[in-house]
């Protein structure tokens, strides 16, 4: 089975790239280069403009936007930042394109008591795209995609029955869904709270606060079982920022952010 696997396995190997995430240091797989992570920003921003009615509402937007431009100062990245509201009360949802366009679902906000609550979700969805992991995503698809058919290829090729072959592809499936992809996808959420965490504490918002966000957001309803989930729970993910806080606060200190806290952190 091995010498079946090598010709796929070693081009593969050849062609993935490493990278680093920010803040938290972890070496990253990439198969996609920053452009093309970019164009895909701007398709599915595109898409989003067609079809979501964007809020009208001038005081919450420039609320969003301020909240938005702080965090996205303390990344140090020069992005062509923009943040739109999507008039959406039923939807409790943000998100950040690869390109520095943020998205924010006005359902979100019933969970947000104040700025600093509704800066630790958008710090969390700035994280994502300044660690590049929808990139990160699209590559272990990749990698995924590439060994999933070398490991078919061989059990074609050393399995004779065909029940017994069919059982072998199921768990392959299997195995590589709860066992990577979505393992995967739960890790990059829990970095994106680590990032995000740091983000607004040196944008001079409260990281205490995500911890009372998270509380709120747990008693929306059912969470569903970990294991089959692409996110942690919010359980998981207080515990993550409560070990997090001291080095957060820390930051948040060392900015001088406490004697400064003005109107912008207000209640919404």
């Amino acid at each position: 089975m091995k010498r079946l696997l090598m010709p796929f396995l070693l081009p593969l190997l050849l062609l993935i790239g490493c990278a680093k995430a920010p803040i938290t240091g972890r070496t990253q797989i990439m198969m996609v280069t920053p452009q093309q992570e970019k164009a895909m920003g701007f398709q599915a921003e595109k898409e989003i403009l067609k079809k979501e009615k964007l809020s009208t509402d001038q005081a919450l937007i420039a609320r969003v936007r301020r909240i938005g431009m702080r965090i996205a100062k303390a990344t140090e990245l020069n992005l062509d930042w923009k943040f739109y509201v999507i008039e959406k009360p039923d939807v409790a949802n943000a998100f950040c394109l690869a390109n520095g366009h943020v998205f924010i679902y006005t359902g979100i906000l019933k969970y947000t008591d104040n700025d600093a609550q509704l800066a630790t979700v958008m710090a969390h969805e700035i994280g994502h795209a300044i660690a590049h992991h929808v990139a990160e995503q699209v590559s272990m698809a990749m990698v995924t995609n590439i060994a999933a058919t070398a490991a078919a290829i061989a059990i074609e090729h050393n399995v004779k029955s065909s029940t017994e072959e069919a059982a072998y592809m199921a768990a392959l499936g299997l195995g590589a869904n709860m066992g990577i992809v979505l393992p995967y996808s739960r890790m990059l959420e829990s970095e994106a709270d680590h990032i995000g965490l740091m983000l607004m504490a040196k944008a001079c918002y409260d990281p205490r606060e995500s911890i009372k966000f998270w509380k709120k957001f747990a008693k929306k309803g059912k969470e569903p079982i970990v294991y089959f989930s692409t996110h942690p729970s919010s359980a998981q993910r207080i515990e993550q920022l409560t070990e997090l806080m001291p080095q957060a606060m820390k930051i948040y200190r060392q900015s001088g952010c406490e004697k400064s806290v003005s109107a912008a952190d207000s209640p919404l």
